[in-house]
């Protein structure tokens, strides 16, 4: 106890962890009136370090070989203990993260909080999204089953449709004119190296951005919703008689958690099967397609889409100034309104993009 007791003074002289727990933790208020949309935040922290420990742990056994890749998964499923376990985790986790990405904009998107002064927590959320989806599509290769090896080149068909450079950038992303061992190789190195260091990276600048500026309060509640923040300084948006992070809203959080795991193990243990085609199960084979092979649920719709217009690099372009358009809002959408009701051109507009989306997913799913 001395000793313990010694090391903590030691710390405590050098640290400031006494003051830096009370200033990060009890110091930190949150607005009264925030709501459960505030922790999706926290869910998609906690569902990142899951992928990161079951994709080390998955690492263990897989073969990154055109050859025996597929074998490799297929031990893990059938004969690693616990194997099936942790990467049914992964594979749900991928569809887990983009969902709740996806809820987690539209938190932001409805309550008005990507306006100024907070364009730039907005672009590193766009850019966490886009890399998050670029990371489900690089390890959706990786089984190399029937099911992965025409996904991916059926996704990675688009890329060559682009005049003049399109079979460059087709063969660049291939490494070669098909889908391949090399292939394989460079979607290994993103998905384990590259995407999740970047990831990494963009998670602490957005978490700073948002530790900096303050959490913005939510519009709903309020007799005056609109936003304050043009007079051209930099302020810290502070909420006196707020609640505390520690322990108040840190129990919400950790709530949130504990039921996405709830919900998570339940898909986990009894609807694995909606995450594993038969397809997934057969080895890949570049001489025999496939019926009916379709992208991931959260591609379907841009995959529907392209069917939609005669040339596909025009429906790549429309696709590609969709989502410019939304990565740049905060700049576009110069308003100072933030509650959606009273946002009634936006709010129609964001939710026609909503059911177009489901009505394009519905569509590409049974099609």
């Amino acid at each position: 106890m001395k000793i313990s007791k010694k090391t903590y003074d030691w710390l405590e002289t050098r640290l400031g962890i006494e003051e830096l727990i009370g200033k990060s933790l009890k110091g930190y208020l949150l607005p009264r009136n925030i709501n459960f949309w505030y922790s999706m935040g926290s869910i998609l922290l906690f569902i990142f370090a899951l992928q990161v420990i079951t994709g080390i742990l998955l690492l263990i056994y897989y073969v990154p070989d055109a050859e025996k890749a597929f074998n490799s998964v297929k031990a893990i499923m059938n004969e690693i203990p616990f194997g099936w376990f942790i990467r049914t985790c992964h594979v749900i986790g991928a569809s887990s993260m983009v969902f709740f990405l996806l809820l987690h904009m539209l938190s932001v998107l409805f309550m008005g909080s990507y306006k100024s002064p907070r364009e730039l927590n907005w672009l590193s959320g766009f850019m966490l999204f886009t890399l998050v989806l670029a990371i489900s599509l690089t390890g959706y290769l990786l089984p190399w089953s029937q099911l992965s090896f025409w996904a991916t080149t059926v996704a990675t068909n688009s890329v060559g449709t682009i005049p003049l450079i399109g079979d460059f950038l087709l063969e660049f992303l291939r490494g070669g004119k098909l889908v391949g061992p090399p292939t394989l190789g460079r979607f290994f190195a993103l998905h384990v190296a590259v995407l999740p260091v970047t990831i990494a990276v963009f998670v602490m600048i957005h978490l700073f951005l948002v530790k900096r500026i303050g959490i913005s309060t939510p519009p709903f509640g309020l007799d005056d919703t609109k936003n304050r923040w043009d007079d051209g300084k930099f302020r810290y948006e502070d909420h006196p008689g707020g609640i505390p992070f520690f322990p108040h809203y840190l129990l919400q959080d950790l709530t949130s958690i504990a039921l996405y795991l709830a919900i998570f193990v339940f898909f986990v243990f009894f609807t694995p099967s909606l995450f594993f085609p038969a397809d997934a199960f057969i080895p890949a084979d570049s001489l025999r397609t496939p019926a009916h092979i379709k992208p991931e649920w959260y591609f379907l719709a841009n995959y529907q889409a392209l069917k939609l217009f005669p040339n596909e690099f025009i429906g790549i372009i429309v696709q590609a100034l969709a989502m410019t358009f939304i990565a740049f809002l905060p700049f576009l959408d110069r308003g100072k309104e933030k509650h959606p009701l009273k946002r009634p051109v936006f709010t129609a507009c964001a939710i026609g993009g909503i059911l177009i989306f489901l009505a394009l997913t519905i569509w590409g799913h049974y099609s």
